[in-house]
């Protein structure tokens, strides 16, 4: 896959997230350009199980409503066992992407394959290692990627919405 803008946010809960993806949805940002990607090793929410319902994977746990939410609006979904993150849960073209990068064995030195899927889009490894650390310490990532426009306006609804930090990867953003 080519090199595109991205916007990437490091949001501190599932609450912050969720928050920042209803913001993005209002403003008409289009969700086929958003991922989300959280570990899934709470004590606290144990896991039930997962199983596919026709083209959508389902959630048993407590935060069932969480992933299924975002299962339902962005575009694929996944459950990956990462070493050295461990089990991770992705919905949007972030899926696409790893999976490139596993078929390819794209994997670059010093990241998994979820860094191999940021690093194929364009994000730099020093970013992605940050990104990979964030998820490692149970945070969730935002990534919204596309023209230049559309990411420098989803950059700025992530910041008015409390998403966290947010980093923009790609083409230099200019404010019009």
């Amino acid at each position: 896959m080519s090199a595109t803008n991205s916007v990437v946010a490091i949001c501190d809960t599932h609450e912050q997230a969720e928050r920042a993806v209803k913001a993005l949805q209002e403003a008409g940002v289009d969700m086929k350009s958003l991922s989300i990607a959280g570990k899934d090793t709470h004590t606290d929410e144990h896991v039930v199980g997962y199983y596919n319902a026709g083209d959508r994977m389902k959630y048993w746990g407590s935060l069932g409503a969480f992933w299924g939410g975002f299962w339902g609006l962005l575009f694929g979904s996944a459950a990956f066992a990462i070493p050295g993150i461990g089990p991770v849960l992705v919905a949007g073209p972030l899926v696409a992407w790893i999976v490139a990068g596993l078929e390819g064995a794209a994997v670059v030195g010093g990241v998994s394959a979820l860094g191999a899927g940021l690093v194929s889009i364009g994000i730099p490894k020093d970013s992605v290692i940050k990104y990979e650390v964030a998820l490692k310490t149970d945070k969730y990532l935002l990534i919204v990627h596309g023209a230049q426009d559309a990411v420098f306006s989803a950059r700025l609804i992530l910041e008015n919405s409390g998403a966290g930090t947010c980093s923009v990867h790609g083409q230099p953003l200019l404010a019009s």
